[in-house]
């Protein structure tokens, strides 16, 4: 979120919460992409905000309620959404980081336990293939990213086209998944690991899950397809490139992301995952 916006979205989420007659006296930024995730002190409470328009809050309330009620590995929330000021706020049950962070193992277990719950609900939602789309809508119209360059373009449009093939020919299951569980949507608690921001939610493999958590945390998840992943690897990175070159991207040093992610994708194999790739930016 730019952060002209920042302070409006904080002035948002605090007056939620006074009016449900939650004391705060501070909001402290915990994490800021295209949502802002705020620990509201002292009531304790987790506050997620996004401009109206740029989320799916509702849907992310109702299948949270569902998953929490088939007993899912994911943070409880007030069951309702809430709009201020231009944006929608969601509140959550705050809880204090433990550490060590979740562990490799830790984390395949609970996204196991995730995938199982969410085969147990049935509720409308995208296929991870509409994200490919839309990718594909920003790199091939100039307008919408007029900073990457021809020859950028044609790589990403190629790969994003190509790895959608390859991937549908495979052929594998589809269930519904969470679309981004990479360490930034997942708490270290003491009730273990815990998954919030549910708004990324699709139907695909569940490699495409896996695609967004560290390498070592995929050795401890049973059954998984190793040229399947590889291929869903290399699709998060090309797909979350064309996301930090399209016009208006908010995401904190959003372009020079962009700019690794297309070195990645240019150096292949072995591919990168998202958190090495924030390691190496030290972000």
């Amino acid at each position: 979120m730019e952060s002209s916006n920042v302070t409006r979205a904080v002035a948002a989420a605090t007056s939620v919460a006074t009016s449900l007659g939650l004391p705060v006296s501070d909001a402290v930024v915990l994490h800021n992409s295209n949502k802002l995730a705020l620990r509201l002190t002292p009531c304790d409470t987790f506050a997620r905000v996004a401009p109206v328009g740029q989320e799916v809050a509702q849907f992310e309330v109702g299948l949270a309620q569902r998953l929490a009620g088939a007993g899912s590995p994911v943070c409880p929330l007030e069951p309702r959404v809430y709009t201020r000021e231009g944006f929608t706020v969601t509140l959550w049950t705050y809880y204090e980081p433990v550490t060590p962070h979740v562990s490799p193992a830790d984390c395949a277990r609970a996204l196991e336990l995730l995938h199982a719950g969410m085969r147990t609900v049935d509720m409308p939602s995208p296929r991870f293939t509409d994200r490919i789309t839309e990718a594909v809508e920003v790199v091939a119209d100039p307008a919408r990213s007029p900073e990457l360059a021809d020859a950028d373009r044609v790589l990403l449009g190629g790969r994003l086209t190509s790895l959608r093939r390859a991937i549908e020919q495979r052929g594998a299951v589809e269930q519904l998944l969470h679309g981004e569980p990479h360490m930034g949507n997942v708490l270290s608690t003491n009730d273990g690991p815990l998954f919030i921001d549910f708004e990324t939610c699709c139907r695909g493999p569940v490699e495409y899950d896996l695609a967004h958590v560290p390498a070592e945390a995929c050795e401890h998840y049973p059954d998984i397809d190793g040229g399947l992943l590889d291929e869903c690897r290399q699709l998060v990175l090309a797909v979350v490139a064309a996301w930090r070159w399209e016009l208006g991207d908010a995401f904190p040093n959003g372009r020079l992301f962009g700019e690794e992610l297309l070195c990645a994708l240019r150096d292949g194999p072995p591919w990168l995952t998202l958190d090495m790739m924030n390691k190496r930016l030290g972000l």
